[in-house]
């Protein structure tokens, strides 16, 4: 039974409601723009490193939502800084959670100007016994078009901003109780752990290579060891194949890597993957094989889509053995998550095994990735906003009343 929550405070508003654009929020600035808002405000600037890291403790230790929560600060200080800056993060417009506890919320983030329509992203967490997997969306949208993608059917609307990105790990850390002394929510299972959130994979909506900047400065707040602090070795950007930015990533970022490959020839590839017409295969690979710190023990993740009838042969299992030849690598077999109007089929299991087993005999770690939230449209590859879900569906039936006026009017 899938549980949908539409405000998951039981209000007819939803949840961390954004109350005024105009004040910039402090989510998501490193230390040193929060220096400079403090010296802006007026705080001596002895006192400055000090005040930064009170500020960096109640955000990313304690969760504080409103400036009253953060008594370390003087209250003449709390009064300035809640008259020119807030503590805002995305609105939680609706939850659903999984027959199997996968929980996926629709985010409503502040409009850019008063007066814009205020654009949604999707946000997913995947609890297991002795972990949680947080993935979160860079972009609102996305410009690739993966034909095996639900996201890629919606137009880019823009990038998110660092406080977005980060918000959405505040966000989550609210729902399921991670902050010291919250209550834990029982409408769902958790990780029976301390930590709740103990990964973070950069596979929600858009392509996180091209939203560069900004996912840099989230991910550096959320490794920081004195906030959030999830190691770097548990943080994973997930691409589709920028090759040129790859190196990059690693040098500046150093993270994990998985790679969305999903075929072994560019004429394929060049479908499922269209990006790869601008950086083919051997391109991305031989960026790939470059990668720093790349090692047995810092391996690539290269993640495959098992499509029916499409790059499940076994021909194809042997190709990507090859292609593969002398990357540390682990290979992630994906299930075909469907969506409405996809045009493909996942793949049989019993193909998927013998798929898996020509991997595996060549020495790689070939997992096959248990779908996760398949019944709420949180899997791989289904995410998509809910209000581009209205929309298109508005388009649809006013397509459907135009033609029905046509046909009245012959």
């Amino acid at each position: 039974m899938v549980a949908l929550i539409d405000t998951v405070d039981g209000s007819n508003r939803p949840v961390g409601t954004q109350t005024d654009i105009s004040k910039p929020s402090l989510i998501g600035l490193d230390r040193v723009a929060l220096a400079d808002r403090l010296t802006d405000l007026g705080v001596p600037e002895r006192q400055i490193r000090m005040r930064v890291a009170q500020l960096w403790n109640r955000l990313y230790v304690g969760g504080a939502q409103t400036f009253d929560d953060m008594t370390t600060l003087s209250k003449d200080l709390r009064h300035a800084l809640d008259s020119q800056v807030s503590l805002d993060r995305p609105e939680i417009v609706s939850e659903q959670i999984s027959t199997d506890g996968t929980r996926k919320w629709l985010l409503r983030l502040a409009p850019g100007r008063p007066g814009e329509a205020a654009p949604e992203i999707e946000t997913v967490y995947i609890p297991e016994e002795d972990r949680g997997t947080l993935c979160v969306s860079s972009q609102v949208g996305c410009t690739l078009t993966c034909t095996f993608c639900h996201t890629g059917t919606q137009r880019l609307v823009r990038n998110l901003t660092p406080g977005e990105i980060v918000g959405q790990i505040l966000i989550a850390r609210d729902r399921i109780g991670e902050w010291p002394g919250a209550t834990r929510p029982t409408d769902g299972p958790l990780p029976n752990a301390e930590r709740l959130i103990t990964n973070i994979v950069l596979m929600g909506m858009g392509e996180p290579l091209f939203n560069f900047d900004n996912v840099r400065q989230a991910m550096e707040i959320a490794a920081d060891g004195d906030g959030i602090s999830v190691s770097k070795r548990r943080i994973t950007l997930s691409t589709s194949g920028i090759a040129p930015m790859i190196p990059r990533c690693g040098v500046e970022l150093g993270v994990m890597l998985a790679i969305s490959l999903h075929a072994v020839r560019d004429d394929l590839r060049d479908v499922l993957v269209p990006i790869n017409r601008k950086y083919p295969i051997a391109e991305l690979l031989d960026a790939c094989r470059a990668y720093p710190s790349l090692s047995n023990a810092k391996r690539i993740t290269f993640e495959y889509v098992m499509l029916r009838g499409v790059n499940d042969s076994l021909a194809d299992a042997k190709a990507l053995v090859r292609l593969l030849a002398g990357i540390p690598a682990k290979i992630n077999l994906i299930p075909f998550n469907p969506w409405p109007g996809a045009p493909y089929e996942s793949s049989e299991w019993e193909q998927i095994e013998k798929f898996a087993e020509i991997i595996n005999k060549a020495g790689y770690a070939s997992p096959v990735r248990t779908p996760r939230g398949r019944d709420i449209m949180a899997a791989c590859g289904q995410l998509k906003s809910a209000s581009e879900k209205m929309h298109a569906r508005k388009r649809r039936a006013e397509q459907v009343n135009i033609s029905a006026m046509k046909e009245t009017l012959r």
